[in-house]
């Protein structure tokens, strides 16, 4: 670790744990967030010297592993239910079916294409953004550093990506009732 980044650290661990804090409401998740986003730090060190503002980068990285963690803790938790050890039943039976019928797989399949062929329309940086995003499932601060634009350029282009490709999408009358029940 460089001597920025241990004088980053002095400045604002105090702030980074008292904003993981409150993220998390308890003392032990708080500890673990604030270890991750410290990690991502270290990890993206070259960018430190590229920082203006450090307290709104350190947030927007605190902000964004959160999001990331209660994700992943969402969809780990739509596969097993949390109950207490002493159920009755078998846990296999708390695990939903999760499969898809064919009919609703194939209608998803026609709507993955129509929304990809509607994406052509957009500017190619509408296009991107979309789909470091929503395909390649970046964060916001990933997309910024891969198209070397602020988080606040990233998150005003998924705005009108989404906003265009919406205009797009209903002015097709053919498309409309498609995409509008799926």
């Amino acid at each position: 670790m460089t001597n920025k980044l241990a004088e980053i650290y002095e400045e604002y661990n105090r702030y980074i744990y008292h904003l993981c804090l409150k993220l998390t409401r308890s003392p032990q998740e708080a500890e673990d967030l604030m270890q991750e986003v410290w990690v991502k730090v270290v990890r993206n060190e070259e960018q430190v010297s590229q920082v203006e503002h450090v307290k709104a980068w350190l947030t927007t990285i605190t902000m964004n592993t959160f999001r990331d963690r209660y994700r992943k803790n969402v969809r780990r938790s739509k596969y097993v239910l949390h109950q207490p050890e002493t159920l009755d039943v078998p846990i296999l039976d708390l695990v939903p079916n999760n499969e898809i019928s064919t009919e609703e797989q194939i209608e998803k399949v026609a709507v993955t294409k129509i929304v990809q062929e509607k994406m052509k329309q957009l500017d190619a940086i509408y296009q991107k953004t979309l789909w470091y995003f929503y395909v390649d499932q970046y964060s916001l601060a990933e997309i910024s550093a891969l198209m070397k634009v602020s988080i606040g350029t990233v998150k005003s282009r998924l705005f009108r990506a989404k906003a265009r490709l919406k205009e797009i999408l209903l002015s097709d009358d053919a498309v409309v009732d498609v995409v509008l029940t799926a």
